[in-house]
Parts: C-alpha cells; structure tokens; sequence
C-alpha cells in the first residue's frame, strides 16, 4: 500500500513518527480502544489522493511526534478500510476523533487549517481534563508539558514512570497477563498509588468486555432484572464507553434489589469501578452518596 510504503521511507530516513501506527479493522480494538485507556488517542481517516488528508497527516505527525508520547495518532486509510469508514460514520475526509478511555469525540471534518487543528486539539485535551476524563496522569496539554508541581522528563516530555513503561511494552504485544501483573504489583508495594491502582482498573476492565457479546448482555439485563451478571456486564460496557453515571446508577439500582450475597457481588464491583476515575471525582462521590443510600 501508497502509506505503507511512504512509512517504510519515513522510518529509513529516521523521519517516522514512533507515536503513529496504521489501523484497520483488524487492529482498531487493540491500537484505538484498548491503547486509549491508557493514553489518548487521536483517530485520523485519511484518503491517500487527497491533498487536504495529507496536509492534515502531516501536522498530526509533527505534533504528535513533538508530544514525546502525550497522545498517540492512529490512520486510517478511508479507501483500504471502507467498513471501518462506515462504522465510524464519516461524512468525509480527512476527519479526526479524539478517542480518550474509550470513549469516541468527533472532531474537524474535511479540511481544517493546521492552527484550526491545533487549537481544537488542545481545547480539547484540556477540557477533558478539567472533566475529570482523562488517564489520571495526563498534563491535560497536546504538547508534553508537565502539569504544574510535576517534574519534566527529558527534552520537555511528560514524566513517564518505569511501571508504566513496562506495562505499556506489555499491552502493546497484547501481554495483558504481565500488564495486569506489572500494576497489580506496584498496588501490592504503595497501597496509596493511585495512578496505577486505576491503570489495575483499566486493563481488568478491558480484559472483562474482551468476549463479551455488548447487544445479547443488554438483552439480558433488559429481560431480566435480576440478571446480576448481565447488569455488571452492562455497566462494565457503559464505563467503556464512558456513560460513568449509566454505570453507576445500574448497579446502585441492583444494590437495593438484592440481598446477602448477590449484594456484595454487586457491591464489590461498583466499588472496582470507582477506581477507574480519579479520586474525588464528582461522578464518584455522587454515586457513593447513592450506594449508601441504597444499602441503609
């Protein structure tokens, strides 16, 4: 293919951009998805003939490449991935998605200055911030600057810690045993490490939504009530998907219909959940004040 092989020369001439990678449907779950609920990922469909995807390409890349691993860039070919167009209901090209925990934000559609592009991206990186949506250790910039009172890496890029690292190596060959292994054991030597406590979350919850068919639980949950498995599973869906409160309010909402056991399960869960987001989070606290509520 016409990309494949200017990356090839990009990456010969010491010219490539180590934070981009090409997608497909083959690979969406895994280098869009699953990678955006570490860090996010900003989504490009592209169309190799036109001269506004590769303007828009090219800035992406410079941007991206100068964040030090901020945010990943993810291409996708418009015209070798049709169904994958198709699915994400693009209008034209170029146009880009955020994808932060994920969860899908609509971007610029069809040719956008590169200031335009820029000043969207970082509007958008901060407001999520300010939300509360992005990984707990996120500078909530498009560059690699640190957040204040944090520490610089080198170069300007964002401190990235060793576990993360080798957590990140892991995911990236879809080692999702030794990832969960690596944050499970930085838990187990810093009770109070809160960042990879909720990276611990991510990857389970991950690994949980791997094989499960989203339409036949929803049914289930639908149908039934007091499916206990199938409203966990739904809210596991809708954390995935970021619809945190829908999450929430389903399993405060099967809290007060169960009793004994089947409550703890509940319960315990909701409790894995919390983690995900960031502590004090309005959302969480919100729905602690409701889970209370329910058990007394």
């Amino acid at each position: 293919m016409e990309r494949e092989a200017k990356q090839r020369a990009a990456e010969s001439a010491g010219r490539s951009n180590p934070y981009a990678v090409n997608v497909d449907e083959s690979n969406f779950q895994a280098q869009v998805l699953e990678r955006s609920m570490a860090a996010p990922v900003v989504l490009a469909v592209l169309a190799g003939w036109s001269e506004q995807s590769t303007q828009v390409e090219n800035t992406l890349d410079r941007l991206s490449a100068a964040s030090g691993g901020n945010w990943f860039l993810a291409k996708v070919d418009s015209e070798a991935s049709p169904q994958l167009v198709q699915a994400l209901r693009v209008p034209t090209t170029p146009m880009i998605v955020l994808v932060v925990q994920g969860q899908l934000l609509p971007g610029p559609a069809g040719p956008v200055p590169d200031d335009q592009l820029t000043a969207w991206l970082s509007e958008a990186f901060a407001a999520l911030k300010e939300q509360g949506a992005l990984p707990p250790d996120h500078p909530g910039t498009l560059g690699g600057e640190a957040a204040p009172g944090e520490e610089p890496g080198a170069a300007g890029q964002p401190r990235v810690r060793p576990v993360d690292a080798e957590a990140q190596e892991a995911l990236d060959n879809g080692d999702f045993d030794t990832a969960e292994s690596v944050y499970a054991k930085a838990v187990e030597a810093d009770p109070k490490d809160g960042e990879s406590r909720s990276k611990l979350a991510q990857i389970r919850l991950v690994r949980r939504l791997r094989d499960v068919d989203a339409a036949a639980v929803r049914r289930a949950a639908a149908d039934d009530p007091g499916d206990i498995a199938a409203q966990i599973a739904v809210a596991d869906i809708d954390m995935y998907g970021g619809k945190f409160e829908d999450a929430f309010d389903r399993l405060v909402a099967a809290v007060r219909r169960t009793r004994d056991e089947e409550r703890d399960k509940v319960r315990n869960h909701l409790l894995s959940l919390f983690e995900l987001l960031p502590a004090g989070d309005p959302r969480v606290n919100a729905a602690r004040r409701k889970l209370t509520s329910a058990l007394f």
